[in-house]
């Protein structure tokens, strides 16, 4: 970034015209006690517990800060379009490696960090928090904070950065992020098996133990698909052991899959993601499924009662989360225990005194 450009120079200055506004807005709503419910492109809209308070947008706030694609690094403002920062990175051939889902064309940088949902390749390339190296955000009391750096080596000890990875705005107003980025995968195939849920699930648990260069792995009632990527050499040698059809519409299935457009999300019925032990057989729970993540994800339609999916879940090492859809006044993140209920409220008192910040956005105790 060249400051001595004019243009350069004035979107430098307006960014920190709006940063001193968006801080004055939130410094006078912690001297009058006024919940904020912080926003951009709305995409994410439905997910977590209904959204309390006066709106703070961040749409405005955006634009790419710094990126070297030498660095494996970029950083942008938190209202800066998903779809543009994924166009800058692919016209130089990398990628956010997490694939992160954009449910609308609104998706912004900083949503996708405050929501922490990762795509198809997640067990494979990591979630955002792996990726995340730094943000600039605003505490509950309007100051400015920085965590983190923009190289890797700058993210050693505690890192509080992480913290803001899936806590919804709750923690803080993410102004900017600095990710890491992965160059794109030379080659990619998908294969299709024609086999139930429980031999899928078998036959994954044994692929895992070989050297196989998997980005994805899911499941229906009727099929396995896996998505193979690396070097041309690797990905035919996989293919040949693993035997199975190619899909040629493979890059539209994964993207299906990971915006929800596939068939299984197309009716109203809640929506319920369990995280699992990947090796977990499939549950006892009446409903419609859908295994991602190599079975560590796994989608259900089903009008059960919650205590009762979140109970077999948690009997399985795992946890239950109403997605989408139902009734989201109560309980639509798992239920955490008496000590990690605590510790959230203790961080939440830390980055947000009055709990002005997105209040009852994940847990209605806080």
């Amino acid at each position: 970034m060249d400051l001595h450009d004019p243009k350069e120079a004035d979107h430098v200055s307006d960014s920190r015209d709006m940063t001193r506004e968006l801080q004055e807005t939130v410094r006078m709503a912690y001297e009058r006690r006024t919940p904020l419910s912080i926003r951009s492109g709305n995409s994410k809209r439905f997910f977590g517990r209904p959204a309390r308070g006066e709106p703070l947008s961040l749409s405005a706030h955006r634009g790419i800060v710094n990126y070297e694609p030498a660095e494996l690094v970029v950083t942008a403002r938190c209202g800066t379009p998903l779809r543009d920062v994924e166009a800058l990175l692919r016209e130089h051939g990398q990628m956010l490696a997490f694939e992160p889902p954009h449910y609308g064309p609104g998706a912004s940088l900083g949503g996708t960090v405050a929501c922490g949902i990762s795509g198809p390749r997640r067990p494979y390339a990591g979630a955002v928090r792996d990726h995340l190296l730094g943000v600039r955000c605003l505490s509950g009391e309007g100051r400015l904070l920085r965590f983190g750096g923009e190289v890797v080596k700058n993210v050693a000890g505690f890192d509080a950065f992480r913290l803001m990875a899936g806590a919804l705005g709750t923690l803080g107003v993410l102004l900017e992020t600095s990710l890491k980025v992965l160059p794109l995968p030379e080659h990619t195939l998908t294969l299709a098996f024609e086999c139930r849920v429980r031999e899928a699930l078998t036959r994954l648990g044994d692929w895992y133990r070989s050297p196989l260069p998997l980005s994805a792995a899911a499941a229906d009632d009727t099929r396995l698909y896996l998505r193979l990527e690396g070097g041309a050499d690797g990905v035919r040698a996989a293919r040949e052991k693993l035997g199975g059809e190619i899909l040629p519409e493979g890059t539209i299935f994964w993207e299906d899959l990971r915006e929800h457009r596939h068939p299984f999300f197309a009716d109203n019925e809640p929506l319920w993601r369990l995280s699992l032990p990947p090796a977990t057989p499939p549950l006892s729970i009446v409903g419609r499924w859908l295994i991602d993540w190599g079975g560590a994800q796994r989608w259900l339609k089903t009008a059960l009662p919650p205590k009762l999916i979140r109970e077999t879940a948690a009997r399985h090492g795992g946890h239950a989360q109403l997605f989408r859809g139902g009734e989201r006044e109560g309980a639509v993140f798992h239920p955490l225990s008496a000590p990690l209920l605590e510790l959230h409220k203790n961080l939440k008192q830390a980055f947000d005194p009055r709990g002005i910040l997105n209040p009852q956005r994940m847990y209605r105790e806080f």
